[in-house]
């Protein structure tokens, strides 16, 4: 499973969230939702699958945090998605400067 795919779940998105404060065991994660245990136990598993979380063993929890490699692949996408809107927003600001320089023949920067 790819990365979207596992963030396209409001709950997954939420755990991401949470971990994102720090790591986590299975119950404190499970006590932020009126899901059952199981089902939080397999959003972790989704969100393992793809890479995003990682557990480690502590005697006999597991404890969750992000895997920071695993959010590789969606932040390469922001990127793209980022010098798209960087580039708009930058031909806008080059076009209304125009617009403002053609119609009174001075900026109003000064």
């Amino acid at each position: 499973m790819d990365a979207f795919h596992a963030l396209a779940d409001p709950t997954r998105r939420r755990i991401v969230t949470l971990l994102a404060e720090g790591e986590r065991t299975v119950s404190a994660i499970g006590a932020e939702f009126p899901i059952s245990m199981p089902a939080v136990s397999q959003h972790l598993k989704v969100l393992r699958e793809a890479g995003l979380v990682e557990a480690r063993v502590d005697g006999q929890r597991r404890i969750y945090g992000l895997n920071r490699e695993g959010f590789a692949e969606v932040d390469q996408w922001l990127a793209g998605i980022r010098v798209f809107w960087k580039n708009r927003l930058d031909a806008l600001e080059a076009a209304l400067e125009r617009d403002m320089n053609d119609g009174n023949g001075e900026s109003t920067d000064e």
